[in-house]
């Protein structure tokens, strides 16, 4: 779904299972864009989750985050094996670049918004949400302007989607201490900030870069 010279740089992508599996994929027809999308429904699964979550108690509770991360992590996985089955299962499409982008903004709004509805902090989550968006905006402004793909973080897709994943794991032994919804706080803040902070290298990096000519 994406230019070979773009691709972010993953080591799962070199392990024998993530081969099986996109050979599997590749062979039952799905297309790229088609894993894209189920990216987004991953992802509207995952946000529900953590918004229910956040207004549980006890058992249902515990259920909601652990789906909430499951979904989390499948949504990583579309977007692993989309790329796969486009490259090298040889299925690259003229409009593969937009699925290869779109679902994946998409996905950061229905995640992060749907933790913070489940907080009780909308505006936190929205703000995770914009931030995160625009992180991948100004990557996507620098390959604009000629230069590489900066996957940087300190917090890129991936390390947003560890930070969201450990919080709704934290949360499941919140009851020990009598804490509700903190850790998740933490994370919104901490993925807040950090997308703040990968924005503004990014930014820095392509005006270096345009500088040096």
């Amino acid at each position: 779904m994406t230019n070979d010279l773009d691709r972010r740089p993953l080591s799962s992508r070199d392990t024998g299972w993530a081969h099986a599996i996109a050979r599997f994929l590749t062979a039952s027809g799905l297309s790229p864009n088609q894993i894209s999308i189920a990216s987004m429904v991953m992802a509207a699964a995952a946000g529900i989750a953590f918004w229910r979550a956040g207004l549980a108690d006890a058992a249902p509770r515990a259920l909601l985050f652990i789906v909430a991360v499951l979904f989390c992590q499948l949504r990583l996985l579309c977007n692993l094996f989309d790329g796969m089955v486009a490259i090298e299962g040889g299925k690259r499409s003229a409009d593969g670049a937009f699925w290869n982008e779109f679902p994946d903004r998409i996905a950061d709004l229905l995640i992060f918004v749907g933790a913070g509805y489940g907080i009780g902090e909308p505006a936190l989550g929205w703000a995770g949400a914009s931030f995160a968006i625009l992180t991948a905006y100004t990557r996507e402004l620098g390959r604009a302007c000629g230069l590489p793909a900066d996957f940087s973080g300190p917090m890129a897709k991936q390390h947003r989607m560890a930070t969201v994943s450990a919080a709704g794991l934290l949360s499941l032994f919140e009851p020990l201490w009598g804490g509700h919804n903190q850790v998740l706080t933490v994370a919104l803040w901490a993925i807040v900030i950090g997308a703040i902070v990968t924005t503004l290298r990014r930014a820095a990096g392509i005006v270096r870069a345009l500088r040096a000519g």
